[in-house]
């Protein structure tokens, strides 16, 4: 088991770590009154803020999109980070040194982490500094090769790793760093030689531009290592499957297009870049994988299905295809739809904009193609269509493609497009297709008859959940929204049994979870919401607590508003009880039941006297 962080420095990071410092190195924030603040939201684009911090909660909310959580998640969410690599990044920005519970495992040295990224951003400045030396020629030679010039290299921070070396290494001892950190951030070998010699480097840098590690390129025919490109080994800040060259430069663009460009290199991100393809990010030494994706997916939002689009570069051999299929494997990761852009000629962006110039690259991305249909003609091109068995399997062998599209309404299309590429009749097709699937394929007229799918309901999108998510807006149970939220936010307005209140108050199943968990959370003043966190299991509710508790409250409430509220809520429990007992009484017949319809009647008299009572409690609270 890894070593875990004392939860009292977790406690002491939370309380440092003013969520409205720290969100707001990311996002402009304004007053939005009330002790709240608003800002447009990072993780997804929006013209109309809806994000909103609450600094006396510790809480952040998107109204938008649904993203919220605390300090930690922000980070968590921002950098792409676990929990514990979140709470370490904070520690060492408000100087909290972390204890860890080490369960027979070595312990993270605390501050490891500033320490590596400060050493990165040194030897990314000394690298810069080196491009106008008599050895880096050959750098400037590689820059003009590809069609760079010096402005263009300066803004994507590329720089030269002399061929000495110890150079870098020299620098770094000289600037106060060890050689233990300069070894665990990738920097020097263990036998002190620098990592990256004589080759063009690149820094790769995540959203908020810290430097995470370095990709290098070789230019020396004598160099000793056979590989053209090498990368910054693992590290505690930089994992290959994590991070995208230029996502530092892309962040912001890909939120305010919904759109990502993938290529494959360096020289492509910047020729995309160049050519005012903006969005463009690449994966550093390693293929795409789910955490790229998810990445992307963050940043373009996921609040809106089948709005945005992915959009991946590959060359059209044999290698390029592999490519696609890796890619069309996490094509469910993305909510965004997902495109390819090949260049009939087989040219990468550099190349295409060193031979055709920048309008060549937009017009590359511009005629992209659906990832389904580019791997389903790949699929295809593997048969004998002269034949009709050879044409039978193509669309045997492409139908699990048609099976695991998600937008149905795309189906009958690519169904189309499938018969056209085998030279089949389509009803042919879409029944080999269902029989091949178990799944029926929708004929023409069968899809015209289909009705329109429902309109989700408003709210974040929260996959394979059982608990609906509330709407904020439905008046019927805006009563019980308010008082979740008075309960959440000011918990020492009220008693010790919550007023009375009980589970059965709340007629929607995801406030009645989240009083449920108020209920099962011990009341703690100075870790009551954090409590509430730990204690609830069911993201939704979590989500929920999270809302609820940055969403404001029409007036600085006290005991008797709390006190009104609730007689309102158990006013609502009891109309509905009188209902449902009139109902009962009128089906009674008191000569044949007397005994029966006497109880009821009693019961109803109660009922009918606690209505009265609590409607004049309730007096007030609008």
């Amino acid at each position: 088991m890894a070593a875990r962080i004392n939860e009292d420095d977790i406690a002491l990071v939370r309380e440092r770590a003013r969520i409205e410092d720290v969100v707001g190195s990311y996002v402009q924030l304004r007053n939005a009154g009330g002790g709240s603040l608003k800002g447009l939201c990072p993780f997804h684009d929006e013209k109309t803020p809806s994000f909103q911090v609450t600094p006396a909660r510790g809480f952040y909310y998107c109204f938008g999109c649904g993203e919220g959580g605390d300090v930690i998640t922000f980070i968590e969410k921002m950098e792409n980070l676990g929990f514990a690599e979140a709470v370490q990044v904070l520690a060492d920005r408000v100087g909290v040194q972390l204890r860890f519970i080490s369960d027979g495992q070595p312990a993270p040295q605390p501050g490891l982490r500033q320490r590596i990224l400060a050493a990165n951003e040194a030897a990314s400045e000394f690298f810069q500094a080196q491009i106008t030396t008599s050895e880096a020629i050959i750098f400037r030679q590689f820059v003009d090769g590809r069609g760079f010039d010096r402005q263009a290299a300066e803004h994507f921070g590329m720089g030269y790793a002399p061929k000495d070396g110890r150079a870098l290494h020299r620098r770094l001892n000289k600037a106060g760093f060890h050689d233990d950190e300069l070894v665990k951030a990738g920097l020097i070998r263990e036998n002190g030689w620098d990592y990256f010699q004589g080759r063009v480097v690149w820094p790769i840098r995540d959203s908020a531009r810290s430097v995470l590690g370095f990709g290098a390129r070789r230019v020396h025919e004598d160099d000793r290592l056979p590989a053209k490109y090498i990368n910054t080994p693992e590290t505690p800040v930089y994992k290959k499957s994590h991070v995208l060259y230029g996502l530092d430069l892309a962040r912001q663009p890909i939120g305010k297009k919904s759109q990502a460009v993938v290529v494959e290199g360096y020289t492509d991100v910047m020729a995309c870049h160049l050519s005012g393809i903006d969005t463009a990010v690449a994966s550093c030494g390693t293929a795409f994988g789910i955490d790229h994706a998810r990445t992307l997916q963050r940043l373009m939002g996921n609040n809106d299905a089948f709005n945005g689009e992915v959009v991946f570069t590959f060359d059209g051999d044999q290698a390029g295809q592999n490519a696609a299929l890796k890619v069309f494997s996490l094509d469910r990761t993305f909510v965004a739809q997902t495109y390819v852009a090949v260049e009939p000629n087989g040219l990468d962006p550099c190349d295409l904009r060193l031979q055709s110039g920048e309008p060549a690259v937009r017009e590359l991305v511009g005629r992209r193609v659906p990832l389904y249909r580019f791997v389903m003609s790949n699929v295809v091109k593997q048969y004998d269509l002269d034949r009709a068995d050879g044409r039978l399997a193509a669309v045997r062998a492409a139908a699990p493609l048609l099976a695991s599209v998600r937008d149905g309404s795309l189906v009958r299309g690519y169904l189309h497009d499938l018969a056209q590429l085998v030279g089949m009749d389509v009803e042919e097709v879409r029944q080999v297709v269902a029989q091949q699937t178990r799944h029926p394929v929708p004929s023409a007229r069968e899809e015209r008859r289909r009705p329109a799918r429902p309109v989700p309901e408003q709210g974040p999108v929260l996959e394979g959940l059982s608990l609906p998510w509330p709407d904020a807006g439905d008046r019927n149970i805006s009563v019980e929204r308010d008082t979740l939220k008075l309960m959440l936010q000011h918990p020492t307005l009220f008693d010790t049994e919550w007023n009375g209140v009980s589970p059965d108050d709340f007629s929607h199943p995801a406030y009645r979870a989240a009083f449920e968990a108020i209920l099962a959370t011990p009341f703690q003043p100075d870790r009551w919401t954090e409590l509430l966190q730990q204690r609830t299991a069911d993201v939704v509710v979590r989500q929920l607590q999270v809302a609820l508790l940055v969403e404001p409250i029409v007036r600085e409430p006290d005991e008797a508003y709390a006190s009104g509220y609730t007689a309102r809520l158990q006013l609502l429990t009891t109309i509905r009880r009188l209902a449902e007992l009139k109902s009962r009484l009128q089906r009674i017949n008191p000569v044949e039941h007397p005994s029966a319809h006497k109880q009821a009647f009693s019961e109803f008299i109660a009922l009918e006297s606690r209505r009265r009572t609590l409607e004049q409690a309730s007096l007030g609270v609008d």
